[in-house]
């Protein structure tokens, strides 16, 4: 059985959300997913995400989704806790992806609201509830309507995480002042509750306002800085942690690389923190999963300024 990393109550840190390496012909490239995993424990961070938005889970087949995330449960060996994404439409189907997950030796589940179909609050109430009841692992909520369409309700999640259904909380939703609504009372219906966000650009406002780390797309390129940002925060070094935020801040411009006439948003970043893992000697090849489109010498170019700018070339 693989060797699973106990989970803190609540679970603090910074959580880097892994790209999913590919070969140039479009298959996981396992030796890539190993070594990146390897780079970022070895920066000091607190846990992997594994099959979030960053890791293209939604591009990727189930067979492709089984082994990224074997291989870097294997690379982890233990010494740090790896999230799996299970991202899928239905309950039954993300059933289905948490018995993988436990299979692979996940040590815990990030799972969204039901998607594709329209739900209710209490359908997503029950639909996490049944995710936790049909699999053994702790389980935490991924709000990000911006892909599923719908917002948790602070009432949903409190419930949850009172009843012990919620370790936790990813909140990519973008909505800052509901989730700085919702910590206050959280803490008091549930101090072991863990709440990260995931605005890479925000880190220090967030830990300040009480989140417990983060996840963020753009701790692949530089884990380093995300740690450092993380420490201060904890430490009460305000001056510091701004400092690292800001620097982040003008880091995060090389995922405008490409040419919004040409390419998506999403096909920008994520081809943006590819190619700067690549180029950092990480991964071996930068390639984004179909239909993505590719990133060309100049976008290239802009992410090797940006890289080289911080330092990290």
């Amino acid at each position: 059985m693989p060797l699973r990393a106990p989970l803190p109550a609540p679970f603090r840190g910074v959580v880097p959300p892994l790209v999913t390496p590919l070969t140039p012909e479009g298959e996981v490239d396992v030796a890539s997913v190993r070594r990146l995993a390897e780079h970022l424990v070895g920066a000091g961070v607190h846990g992997l995400f594994v099959l979030g938005s960053s890791g293209e889970a939604a591009y990727l087949t189930d067979a492709q989704r089984r082994t990224a995330l074997e291989a870097a449960v294997d690379a982890a060996a233990g010494r740090v806790p790896v999230l799996a994404g299970v991202i899928e439409t239905t309950t039954a189907r993300v059933l289905d992806r948490a018995k993988d997950a436990l299979k692979a030796g996940a040590d815990a589940l990030v799972a969204t609201a039901p998607f594709y179909t329209r739900t209710h609050p209490v359908e997503i109430a029950d639909h996490f509830r049944r995710l936790r009841a049909g699999a053994d692992l702790p389980l935490f909520a991924y709000d990000i309507p911006v892909s599923v369409h719908s917002k948790l309700s602070r009432d949903t999640v409190l419930a949850l995480a009172a009843d012990g259904t919620l370790a936790g909380l990813k909140d990519s939703s973008g909505d800052e002042g509901s989730l700085r609504r919702l910590l206050a009372p959280l803490r008091a219906a549930a101090p072991a509750f863990s709440v990260l966000t995931g605005s890479e650009l925000t880190v220090d406002g967030a830990l300040l306002a009480g989140v417990d780390g983060v996840v963020p797309g753009l701790g692949n390129v530089d884990a380093h800085g995300y740690v450092r940002l993380y420490e201060a925060a904890r430490a009460g070094d305000w001056d510091t942690a701004r400092a690292e935020q800001d620097r982040l801040a003008a880091l995060f411009g090389l995922v405008d690389a490409g040419d919004p006439a040409r390419m998506g948003g999403s096909s920008s970043a994520l081809g943006a923190f590819k190619a700067a893992v690549h180029l950092q000697g990480v991964i071996d090849c930068p390639a984004t999963a179909a239909p993505q489109v590719p990133l060309g010498e100049t976008e290239f170019a802009h992410v090797r300024r940006h890289l080289t700018e911080a330092g990290l070339l």
